[in-house]
């Protein structure tokens, strides 16, 4: 079987650029051993919540201010991803974090997409990630920079963060603002906060879920979820590392699957949590029995919820399709 997934065509839209980085690259950005950087990049098994998680973000983000290493890391992110037999991704980062030493808004997604244009293997788009914590301008400047560069390398909009902490009520307004654009956005929402997180972003007409595992709260939600075709971006390890589901086999992606609900696989972050693609199909087969028909319905899925034209959409399926 782990030969089959690897030569499983993929689809990856809810990954992290800077919760992916090759340690090996910090390393050398760093001067420190991957030995002293490994509590500081990679998460425990099982974190107090999502905001312990969170805290491996901060190194990789610091060393993420220079255009050169923007590109470095966004190639070796693709180059990866190649390897994981990705045939499209949709990565995702907040620009705001990447302007402490002077590059304007402009010049980091240029040197992010720089880097992720470098292997044509890969079909690939940026969502700009609006920030929970963060002051309502930066937030609109990074608004501003998706409708610049949507259909330019930017495909979408998203909202990150602790949502426990700052949840979705607070934000309402930036995505009135987002749909007056025409911009489209997904929604971290049903990580760790409630399913009724799911219900606003639903009501502010998101078109699909960052994780939504705390759907399980609500018949009726799912039932909403169904019935308007809203995808729901799972990252099973995740989402047992930022404690949101106590162990793996309670995930509720088998019972998500079987209902009827549309749902794609994500690692999240690959270095944060740990863990690859293909290992994360491989947990999923071993756990919940997951076939290589059952995987190729979710990538189906997957391009069906990606923030593309219809006729890249049958381009990606085709090529889902072909044996």
């Amino acid at each position: 079987m782990e030969n089959k997934i690897k030569d499983l065509k993929k689809v990856e839209l809810h990954l992290h650029l800077d919760g992916s980085i090759d340690p090996n690259t910090i390393s050398k950005i760093t001067g420190k051993t991957i030995e002293e950087l490994k509590d500081k990049m990679i998460a425990n098994d099982k974190c107090q919540n999502l905001s312990e998680y969170l805290t491996k973000f901060d190194l990789p983000i610091s060393c993420m201010q220079t255009k050169e290493n923007l590109t470095l890391i966004a190639k070796e992110l693709v180059d990866y991803l190649d390897e994981q037999n990705v045939i499209y991704a949709e990565i995702r980062f907040a620009p705001i974090f990447h302007t402490n030493k002077n590059l304007t808004l402009d010049e980091v997604i240029n040197a992010v997409l720089e880097g992720l244009q470098s292997n044509k293997n890969v079909k690939t788009n940026l969502i700009l990630c609006m920030m929970r914590g963060i002051e309502k301008e930066k937030n609109l400047e990074v608004i501003e920079l998706a409708s610049k560069y949507l259909n330019k390398g930017v495909c979408a909009l998203d909202l990150a963060g602790a949502e426990d902490v700052y949840p979705l009520n607070l934000y309402v307004d930036l995505f009135k603002i987002a749909s007056s654009k025409n911009i489209p956005y997904t929604i971290h929402a049903g990580e760790n906060g409630s399913y009724k997180e799911i219900e606003l972003a639903l009501e502010l007409r998101a078109s699909r879920i960052g994780h939504g595992i705390h759907a399980t709260e609500s018949l009726e939600l799912q039932d909403k979820l169904k019935d308007n075709n809203i995808l729901l971006e799972v990252c099973p390890t995740s989402n047992v590392q930022t404690n949101a589901i106590d162990k793996y086999n309670n995930h509720p992606i088998l019972d998500f699957y079987l209902k009827g609900l549309k749902v794609c696989i994500n690692t999240d972050n690959k270095t944060v949590s740990n863990v690859t693609l293909n290992e994360e199909y491989y947990k999923l087969h071993n756990t919940f029995g997951f076939t290589i028909e059952d995987f190729n319905a979710m990538n189906l899925m997957a391009i069906d919820g990606a923030f593309l034209s219809e006729e890249e959409k049958e381009d990606l399926k085709n090529k889902i399709l072909t044996k």
